[in-house]
């Protein structure tokens, strides 16, 4: 094992004097559960940066909802010593999330860097969102350390799994490290191989500085906390720095390197990765990917940042009580400084009032940052069903883009276009017919099937969103018990037959329920939908249908009984004209009611409606 380098040693490469040549920036990419950020635990204790009475199980994970569901959601930096023979070496290392919904986390790291380890579970084998990373990791032209992880593991595999991945980078099987981060068996290994694969950061020490930001944070007492790449030049402490795309200027009150806690430092140089502080509140001043430059002789020219992220599915969020929508604006402007993937913009309802329609990257992301939004900011909240972004083409030729079920045109339309992806499915072989019929009934049109090995098949699919959006991932994982790992990237659009299903409470359109859906879908939803409201709404005074409706078309209808008053309890004996003169006066009663009365949907019922479509749970 690699000693751990003095202070005195490793005080020759402090954050403001640290040579490039000592410098490695590298990041860890795998499929999730694949080991992460217990690798990564292993390293902070091995290069002594954690006293071992400090240490936690997945320590870079800072979120509670990281902790809770074992998976990791934000990118975390942290600086590292280690000493390979006499020289030592300043280790910055990016921990990354593995979940799909989470590839443009992953994709920011990797630009910050110029190596990757790529971990793989030495039980489970590649699965699909081990290829995306790799492919990713490629495209940026990144030196790549394949490694499997939990060799521990009574279960594991490593001699079949090292020879799959040795055929899949084109290398040779020893080259392939085998490491456990339980035990912390060869992680001091891959210390030393990072240190010697690993290129050197290239930035130019004598240019203009120029610094790309990678990630911010929002601290209610120092306010913005900014995560930067120095990519040339330095930056030093109280010294004015610009945002080059809104021009303003600030000063440095203070920066140096997570270590893994802030650790401040004077300066922090060309291919150095750091924080900054300048006390500035407002969360618009920091924007990921802009160009951070010196106020003075500074970069004219900016680093070409990061290609924006496409929301994929969308959903409505509202308040659950109205006067905490000035605070859910708010949150969602600091929320979005964490995560630049969210997009939103006010809309109202006329059902659920004022919110903002939110954009995500999938199904978990939604469910991540409204659960972020109600115990980080504590409010209550209603998230409405999710769905994607259609292209509609009206008769006359106009094109509406439509992310909101309430903007579908009512008149004839030409086409519906709906957005498709790319899916790639990784199965044991056993399983390939469940996977494949479970496809074909998600409208999927396969693409091809290849074999990775004998018992692994990578099948191919063009799939509608919109259908894997919900309980896909469920139902791929109950299908193949869990074995099959999924993984998708956008692939344009497709000419669809959808309709607009909505959802009328006593002949009135309710727009919260609207929802878009294929043609052979219609009816289901309009029957799961009517029976459910028929559930969920308590009775009035009066009769009260339910109908689902294409169109002008009722495709389904649920009745909810009125309440009845017992108008013949006072009448012991008697004609029988006067009982039915007194049933006849109440018939007229409700119908009168009826005609004018307006059916109040309670909260709980809007949010059982709403939510139940939408999975819950770790994926």
């Amino acid at each position: 094992m690699a000693p751990i380098p003095s202070v005195d040693q490793f005080a020759s490469i402090r954050p403001a004097a640290t040579p490039q040549s000592r410098i490695r920036n590298f990041c860890i990419i795998a499929h999730i559960d694949h080991g992460k950020s217990t690798l990564a635990d292993r390293m902070l204790q091995l290069t002594g940066i954690v006293d071992s009475r400090d240490m936690r199980d997945q320590y870079l994970d800072r979120m509670d909802i990281e902790r809770e569901r074992g998976i990791t959601i934000k990118s975390q930096a942290v600086r590292m010593p280690w000493a390979v023979g006499e020289n030592a070496f300043a280790l910055n290392m990016i921990d990354t999330p593995g979940h799909v919904d989470f590839t443009y986390e992953v994709s920011r790291s990797l630009a910050a860097c110029e190596g990757a380890v790529l971990l793989v579970d030495a039980a489970q084998g590649i699965e699909a969102q081990t290829l995306a990373n790799l492919y990713l990791a490629m495209e940026n032209d990144l030196a790549v350390i394949p490694v499997l992880n939990k060799i521990d593991l009574p279960s594991a595999q490593p001699d079949k799994y090292a020879h799959e991945i040795a055929q899949l980078m084109g290398v040779d099987e020893s080259e392939v490290l085998r490491v456990s981060g339980k035990t912390g068996e060869g992680v001091a290994e891959l210390l030393d191989r990072i240190v010697e694969v690993v290129p050197s950061p290239s930035g130019e020490t004598e240019a203009a500085t120029r610094a790309m930001i990678f990630d911010s944070v929002y601290d209610t007492y120092r306010g913005v906390v900014t995560y930067v790449r120095v990519v040339d030049g330095a930056l030093s402490k109280r010294e004015r720095i610009k945002m080059m795309s809104t021009g303003s200027t600030h000063e440095l009150l203070e920066l140096g390197v997570i270590s893994p806690e802030p650790t401040p430092s004077d300066g922090i140089g060309a291919g150095e990765v750091g924080y900054l502080i300048t006390g500035v509140k407002d969360v618009r001043q920091s924007r990921v990917g802009d160009t951070v430059t010196t106020a003075v002789r500074g970069a004219t020219e900016e680093l070409s940042g990061y290609r924006d992220p496409k929301p994929m599915v969308f959903s409505g969020i509202y308040p659950l009580d109205g006067s905490d929508f000035p605070d859910l604006r708010d949150a969602l402007e600091r929320l979005q400084l964490n995560d630049a993937a969210l997009t939103y913009e006010p809309e109202s309802s006329a059902a659920l009032g004022f919110g903002f329609r939110c954009g995500f990257l999938g199904l978990l992301h939604l469910e991540i940052v409204r659960e972020r939004l109600e115990r980080e900011f504590n409010l209550d909240l209603i998230a409405t069903a999710p769905n994607v972004v259609y292209h509609v083409t009206a008769e006359d030729g106009s094109q509406i883009g439509v992310d909101n079920p309430s903007e579908f045109p009512e008149g004839k339309i030409s086409e519906v276009r709906e957005p498709v992806v790319d899916a790639t499915i990784l199965t044991p072989s056993d399983f390939v017919g469940p996977v494949m019929e479970l496809c074909q009934d998600r409208r999927g049109t396969m693409k091809g099937m290849d074999y990775l090995s004998e018992d692994r098949v990578e099948l191919h699919y063009v799939l509608p969103l919109a259908e894997i959006v919900f309980d896909f991932f469920d139902q791929l994982k109950s299908r193949t018990r869990g074995y099959a790992s999924l993984d998708y990237q956008e692939a344009g659009e497709q000419v669809a037959d959808l309709v607009k299903v909505d959802i009328l409470l006593n002949g009135e359109k309710v727009d919260a329920f609207s929802a878009i859906v294929h043609t052979d879908a219609a009816y289901a939803y309009g029957l799961r939908m009517t029976k459910r409201l028929k559930d969920l709404i308590p009775r009035q005074q009066f009769e009260i249908p339910v109908q689902a409706a294409v169109g002008a078309r009722v495709i389904a209808r649920e009745t909810i009984k009125a309440l009845r008053k017992d108008m013949l309890a006072k009448c012991y004996g008697g004609d029988i004209t006067r009982k039915r003169k007194l049933l006849e006066k109440q018939k007229e009663g409700k119908k009168r009611m009826k005609s004018i009365g307006r059916v109040d949907v309670p909260q709980e019922a809007f949010i059982a409606a709403l939510t139940s479509d939408v999975p819950t749970g770790k994926k």
